[in-house]
């Protein structure tokens, strides 16, 4: 069976010029809506990642501030402490059996 569908829309088309001007314009509409769609996406998508944002990060931060002057928690109060975490080496000899099982 043979399909004449391509065969019979291009007769359809020479001979009406105008549906050949027509699609033309439906084909530009489309393109041009489907263009600004992807503008219109782009810009909404901008805006609405900014708010949100801004409301996670004064929640967050905001409130954790609030949370820790209230309480007088300073988290980057670093104060060097004067002492050492190094031991003291022992050079005395261990039973052998120590030596075995070090972990």
């Amino acid at each position: 069976m043979v399909c004449l569908e391509p065969l019979t829309i291009r007769l359809f088309v020479k001979r009406f010029p105008l549906i050949n001007k027509m699609k033309e314009k439906i084909l530009e509409f489309l393109s041009g809506l489907k263009e600004g769609q992807k503008i219109f996406g782009k810009n909404i998508a901008t805006i609405i990642n900014s708010i949100l944002l801004s409301i996670v990060y004064f929640i967050g931060v905001g409130l954790t501030s609030i949370f820790a002057k209230l309480f007088k928690k300073r988290f980057l109060d670093l104060e060097m402490n004067t002492g050492t975490y190094w031991e003291d080496l022992n050079l005395s000899k261990e039973d052998i059996t120590k030596y075995y099982r070090q972990f």
